[in-house]
């Protein structure tokens, strides 16, 4: 994921390169990542600055916050990513708006995004988060629950299951955090 700065043609390239870098290491495409840029608290501007630099998926967390940009961007083909945790109350906005949900870690949200989703739009691309580290500040659905979750939310009719998430603890040594 990348934080957008105002002037961000820059950090879009060093961004890039690290990925192109990455990829080559581990013998992988670089076509088989996508660069997510973090935009929540960027400006409209920013974000077509990062647009026109070469980021077309975008990473909002805040709903109101997230639709006067998706309106204002909405000339640019941009992909939007809903990456926090979603309230139930705020599920009809990201099913309508959104192409990305990272963080569904309920059924009561899966049922809520499938039901709201548009019929004229593509299937949602949902992540179950789950939740590891014990940590009580990040949420998730724990690891028992996590196979039956996943076989839910695949029978939804307007969803497609794409994968899982989780946050890790912050820790410095990296192979513990893998």
């Amino acid at each position: 994921m990348l934080s957008l700065p105002q002037n961000c043609s820059e950090s879009v390239r060093i961004a890039q390169n690290r990925i192109a870098e990455a990829t080559r290491a581990a013998g992988r495409s670089v076509d088989s990542v996508t660069l997510l840029a973090v935009s929540k608290g960027q400006s409209s501007a920013a974000i077509d600055s990062a647009a026109r630099a070469g980021v077309e998926h975008f990473g909002e967390n805040f709903v109101q916050e997230s639709l006067p940009k998706i309106d204002a961007l909405a000339g640019r083909e941009l992909t939007w990513h809903f990456i926090g945790r979603l309230q139930a109350n705020k599920t009809r906005p990201v099913a309508e708006r959104f192409a990305w949900v990272h963080a569904v870690d309920r059924l009561k949200i899966a049922e809520r995004l499938s039901e709201q989703r548009p019929f004229h739009a593509p299937p949602l691309n949902v992540c179950l988060q789950l939740h590891v580290g014990g940590e009580a500040t990040k949420g998730g659905v724990e690891a028992a629950g996590i196979r039956a979750l996943a076989q839910q939310v695949s029978a939804l009719p307007r969803l497609r299951l794409r994968g899982i998430i989780n946050m890790p603890p912050a820790l410095t040594e990296v192979a513990r955090q893998r």
